[in-house]
C-alpha cells in the first residue's frame, strides 16, 4: 500500500499523495507559498492512522501553484406555464496545490 493521506479543506476532503495536483477551493495565499492542511487520515505500508477528527502529529504540506476561476456553470431557472425564465452563470474561484511531503 502506498502512502495517502485525507485532507480537508474548503468544506471539502480530498484524497492525496506526494506529487499530487489538484484544485482546492480559494485560498489567501500567493504563488509559491507553503500551505499546510488538517489530516484526517493517514495510510502507508505499516498500517492506517484514522483521527478523532484530526490525526495528531500528521501534517500534509502542500505549495501553491497559482490561483485561477473554474469553467463557467449554468444556472437556468424555469417555471412551465407562467413565462418565468432566468439564467444566470457563475466561475468558482480556486487555487492549484501540489502535495509535497506527508509526515505521519
Amino acid at each position: 500500500m502506498a502512502l495517502f493521506a485525507v485532507i480537508k479543506t474548503g468544506g471539502k476532503q480530498y484524497v492525496v499523495r506526494p506529487g499530487q495536483r489538484l484544485k482546492v477551493e480559494k485560498l489567501d495565499v500567493g504563488e509559491n507559498a507553503a500551505i499546510s492542511f488538517d489530516v484526517l487520515l493517514v495510510a502507508d505500508e505499516k498500517g492506517v492512522a484514522v483521527g478523532a477528527p484530526l490525526v495528531k502529529g500528521a501534517v500534509v504540506t502542500g505549495k501553491a501553484l497559482g490561483q485561477g476561476r473554474d469553467k463557467k456553470k449554468i444556472i437556468f431557472r424555469y417555471h412551465a406555464k407562467t413565462r418565468y425564465r432566468k439564467m444566470k452563470g457563475h466561475r468558482q474561484p480556486f487555487t492549484e496545490v501540489q502535495i509535497t511531503d506527508i509526515k505521519k
